[in-house]
């Protein structure tokens, strides 16, 4: 009997895994110290020992990165815990993709792949070879301090809390050219969210809810791990070819490779996305799992719109003014009035009102509960509201999901096209002389008591 792989060696891949059998899936025991595998086809202690064997034969020549790979590869307790140093000739077919706020981004294919178990007729390590990889070139990146490797610190440990919401961050490269640092990450099909969004328009809503349930899930991780995304849009999350995951990338504000307060300045520098951005934020603020939350918001009407928020008038100091005065993105014709009520309180000015992640797991968790009971019992299309399993207020919300269901059948789905304005801006950027136009004109003020 065939059943779908669970181990973390076949989850290299965003598309899909491998299939093993019902006898390889039990505990297995290590070919070389007897003991049990700590994970399909891997002995942690085992492989500890090799990796450990090879660190003289490689360096990043900045030890800084090299204690974070080797601390990684020592605690590796499967392969997709493995960060390794790849050389940068073990590249090819390196094209551009796209270019972030503060970065390059290339693709590229890794001849030798990633690690997922060891060889022990060959006593080496078996690996996915001719590997489709992104890689994302940091600027001015020569030199740098262990500061600078807490975002990827960050990404790491979320990819190990739950390999399936995180694109898998494989290691660093260097260009010998310019010297700069690489990461390198899996590539993910479909691209970015942002890319994805004129096929998503196009879904039921029992397809959109379950798409924002994993963009949740990962967020949830992360706010579960004490810490905030900080540049939350839908350029940082990535589809999977078949739209079954979505993956979370950029943790931590994107930002360049310095020290973003300046002992001679009084203000931190900001940056980020404005349109995602809350806001407390733009009020230089600290970021908060609440900010994320309104960014968040963004992304559920980009659900209903098919288009990025505010693509139409430029993101300068007076499109923050409106911010500040509460503008927020024209609500679409046949959005779910349940699905509107919880996006206004995901963007509301103050972020005490807004919702948890937890709460809104649970409530769109709720929501694709009653959907797929509804669709389950009419089946035969004859379409009848009779789920008796549910309260009356869930009944009403399910009956406002099946009938913008039906608009969209009808051909009524919204199709907002406008032209965007050319200053208009979906990378990270440096936003702080923009604040201190604001300040300068008394805007600060506006939201004191937030």
């Amino acid at each position: 009997m065939k059943v779908e792989c669970k181990c973390q060696s076949c989850k290299k891949e965003p598309n899909g895994h491998k299939e093993v059998s019902q006898v390889q899936r039990r505990i297995e025991f290590c070919n070389e110290c007897k003991l049990p595998n700590t994970d399909y086809q891997w002995c942690q202690q085992c492989n500890t020992k090799r990796f450990q064997q090879d660190f003289s034969n490689w360096t990043s020549k900045n030890k800084f990165i090299d204690k974070f790979i080797q601390e990684a590869q020592i605690n590796a307790k499967n392969s997709y815990e493995i960060l390794e140093w790849i050389p940068y000739n073990n590249l090819s077919s390196i094209d551009h993709y796209a270019k972030g706020g503060f970065s390059e981004i290339n693709k590229a294919i890794w001849s030798d792949g990633p690690i997922f178990s060891w060889n022990f007729d060959k006593q080496q390590w078996n690996r996915q070879t001719c590997y489709e990889i992104i890689l994302k070139t940091l600027n001015n990146s020569s030199s740098l301090n262990g500061e600078f490797l807490d975002e990827w610190k960050y990404h790491y440990n979320c990819q190990k809390k739950s390999f399936s919401k995180f694109i898998q961050f494989f290691g660093i490269t260097q260009d010998p050219n310019n010297l700069n640092y690489i990461i390198v990450m899996s590539y993910a099909k479909k691209g970015s969210l942002r890319k994805c969004l004129s096929d998503i328009i196009k879904f039921k809503w029992q397809e959109k809810l379950q798409l924002l349930k994993k963009i949740i899930l990962g967020l949830k991780v992360i706010h579960e791990s004490n810490l905030t995304h900080g540049d939350f849009h839908d350029g940082n999350i990535l589809i999977s070819d078949n739209y079954n995951e979505s993956f979370i990338i950029d943790l931590g504000l994107c930002k360049p490779i310095s020290n973003l307060q300046d002992s001679d300045n009084k203000v931190n520098e900001i940056y980020g996305v404005l349109p995602y951005m809350a806001p407390e934020i733009l009020r230089k603020k600290p970021y908060t799992p609440a900010s994320d939350i309104y960014s968040f918001s963004m992304i559920m009407w980009e659900f209903t719109s098919g288009i990025p928020p505010f693509n139409h008038e430029a993101h300068d100091h007076h499109f923050i003014l409106s911010v500040y005065e509460g503008k927020r993105p024209k609500i679409m014709k046949n959005t779910p009035k349940c699905y509107i009520d919880l996006m206004k309180k995901c963007w509301d000015l103050n972020p005490s009102n807004r919702p948890t992640i937890i709460m809104l797991e649970n409530i769109i968790s709720e929501w694709i509960r009653c959907i797929n009971k509804y669709y389950e019992i009419n089946r035969d299309g004859d379409y009848k509201y009779e789920v008796h399993i549910i309260d009356n207020q869930l009944k009403n919300d399910m009956e406002e999901f099946v009938e913008a269901d039906k608009a969209l059948l009808q051909g009524q789905a919204n199709a907002y096209i406008m032209q965007s304005h050319p200053q208009t801006y979906y990378t990270s950027r440096k936003l702080t002389e923009i604040l201190v136009q604001e300040e300068s004109q008394g805007f600060d003020c506006m939201i004191e008591d937030i």
